[in-house]
This record gives C-alpha cells, sequence and structure tokens, in this order.
C-alpha cells in the first residue's frame, strides 16, 4: 500500500528482502487473564496484535523469515499499538496504512478449555483492513516476495475483494502463493457467497489451507482426501487440509501424507492455527519434504494452543524442535 509516516527501509530494499508477504486481517485481541469466566466476570484483560495474516507474518518471523504485512488500521491509538506491535515482532509495517474514520478493531475471546474459545469482533461499522484498494498496492512487492499469502476473510468485502484478486492475478502463480481459507461466518452474507469468490481465487494460487469446515466451503466436499483432490482441480498445487484431532493431510498431486497432532495441555485454541501457517512458510522456504513439514507446523500449532495470546505466543524454531524432540521420545 502507499507507504505512511511509519515507512522502515526503502522500497528496493523491501523488494529484494522479503520471504513473505501477508495481505488481510489486523486488530486488537482482548483477552481475559481469568481462564474458564465468562466476559460477565473477567476484570483484567491482555491486549496483544491479532488478526489472521498478520500473525501469520509475525509466525514467519520468529522463524527468522524477513516478513511484511498489506493491511489497513483506524487512525488512533490502537493503530499505532499494532504498528508498535509489528515492529517489536521483527515484521515490516510500510505497507500498513491507516483509514480516517475508522476503528481499529478490537477482538474479546472467552477462554474455557480445552475446546470452546467464544469470539466477540467489534468491527463496525466497518474494518479498516477491508479498506484495502487495488490501486494503492505495491504490485512490485506482491510479484517479488517468495511467499505471498492471502486470507479467505480478504474476499469477504469491497474494496478487499478486488484488491485481493488483483494481486493474485499480477503475481500470476508466481513462487509460493498462498490462499488461507479463514472462513468465518460472520464476515459473509452467506456460505455460498464466500464458495463463489473462494472458487475464483483458487485458480490464482500454488497451495490452500484450510480445516474441514473451510474446506467444504471452498470445494463443496468435506472428506479431507476429497478436498484435497477438489482443491487440486481447481488449481493448487499443495493442498493442507486441517482435521482437528485427526491430524493434518497434505497433498502435492504425487504425495499425500496424514501427521498426526501433537499432544498439548489446551490454554487457548485461538492462534494455533495461524502457528501453523507461519509454520508452513518456514517449511516451504526451506524446502522440506511433506511429512517433516506438517509435523513442524502441528508442534508450532500445539504450543500456541498451550499459552494464552496468539501473536507474542508465536514459537521460535528452536522452540518448534525441542517440542519435535520431546514428542518423539515421548
Amino acid at each position: 500500500m502507499t507507504p505512511g509516516d511509519q515507512a522502515g527501509p526503502g522500497p528496493q530494499a523491501v523488494r529484494s528482502a522479503l520471504e513473505v508477504l501477508t495481505m488481510g486481517r489486523i486488530g486488537v485481541d482482548v483477552y481475559p487473564l481469568q481462564v474458564g469466566v465468562s466476559l460477565r466476570e473477567v476484570s483484567t484483560f491482555g491486549k496483544y496484535l491479532g488478526g489472521s495474516a498478520s500473525n501469520v507474518a509475525v509466525a514467519a518471523a520468529r522463524h527468522g523469515r524477513r516478513s511484511a504485512v498489506i493491511t489497513r488500521t483506524g487512525q488512533d491509538p490502537f493503530g499505532e499499538f499494532l504498528h508498535d506491535a509489528l515492529r517489536g515482532f521483527g515484521v515490516d509495517d510500510r505497507f500498513v496504512t491507516a483509514v480516517p474514520g475508522l476503528p481499529t478493531p478490537v477482538t474479546f475471546c472467552e477462554i474455557f478449555p480445552p475446546d470452546d474459545f467464544p469470539l466477540y469482533f467489534y468491527r463496525l461499522p466497518k474494518a479498516p483492513d477491508l479498506e484495502i484498494r487495488a490501486d494503492e498496492l505495491d504490485m512490485d512487492a506482491v510479484r517479488d516476495a517468495d511467499i505471498f499469502w492471502v486470507t479467505g476473510t480478504g474476499l469477504s468485502q469491497e474494496p478487499s475483494r478486488e484488491a485481493t484478486l488483483a494481486a493474485l492475478r499480477a503475481r500470476g502463480r508466481r513462487g509460493i502463493t498462498v490462499l488461507d481459507l479463514d472462513y468465518r461466518p460472520m464476515f459473509w452474507s452467506s456460505r455460498e457467497e464466500a464458495h463463489r469468490f473462494m472458487q475464483e481465487a483458487l485458480p490464482l494460487v500454488t497451495v490452500a489451507v484450510g480445516n474441514l469446515d473451510e474446506c467444504e466451503t471452498a470445494v463443496g466436499v468435506r472428506d479431507p482426501h476429497a478436498a484435497a483432490l477438489a482443491l487440486h482441480d481447481a488449481g493448487v498445487e499443495l493442498a493442507v487440509v486441517k482435521q482437528g484431532p485427526a491430524g493434518v493431510l497434505a497433498s502435492d498431486r504425487t504425495r499425500e501424507v496424514e501427521v498426526p497432532p501433537v499432544p498439548v495441555e489446551v490454554v487457548n485454541g485461538l492462534g494455533a492455527g495461524d502457528a501453523f501457517g507461519g509454520g508452513l512458510c518456514h517449511a516451504l522456504l526451506s524446502g522440506w519434504d511433506l511429512e517433516r513439514a506438517m509435523r513442524f507446523c502441528n508442534a508450532a500449532g500445539a504450543i500456541v494452543a498451550g499459552r494464552l495470546a496468539c501473536a507474542d505466543a508465536m514459537p521460535t524454531t528452536d522452540e518448534v524442535e525441542a517440542e519435535l524432540g520431546e514428542t518423539i521420545r515421548a
């Protein structure tokens, strides 16, 4: 996007250096510091950077990858906090700009381990990250990044929808181009609408990642093996289907692997998928085989599931490798 006052190194340096460029949501996560308590009764909260695309950029940076995010905030103190947080995590924030008149989104959650984490999104009258516009994108940066990562939520409203599709068209499936299916019903008028625009985006990407519900939304089938085949039929080279307690299935047309989840005592399941995404970026850039990549991604997700926050909880490579070692020994 058009660089703002917070610009860092020059554009040419960014274009030659970016390994991971994500595009999509950002916001402030306000999480209760009391576990197992309704928001009605919570008295203390923690404030964290959030939003799937931004979390993935942070997760990739934790693995030493040069990353940036394309997104928009409100012109307010929460927006300034997000710039500070991104920089603190080592994520380039030059493509993060403010939208006057719209507040930075805030998301609350409740934490009822092991599997109940209700989310409450405050993105009205409209989230600034849905105001990303095609004519403001730095298409050279989009084309030149080793990995370009977009999300299903970015397709949910205009002008973000056209900006996302325009960026994918400009990139032309260069390098590793990822669609995180990221289907959240509250952001769409219907599942059918989400299906329509995901079908438009899938032929423009080389990798698709999603859970069973997201895959069903995108390609109309829920069985993981059938979903992987349907994603391939749509043009995707690498299909990653997350199956919750059943682990993850990955298929690259020539080989299909299934990897079990890493056991973890869940504190907060939110953010685990974004840790998986950052791990996937690191694994793909490292050229690992499918099984090693999926084991690494699962371990990264498990570590975050065992922690309270999302972005702040993203593990380093050494932490993931240590977790994998513990899992093997167990």
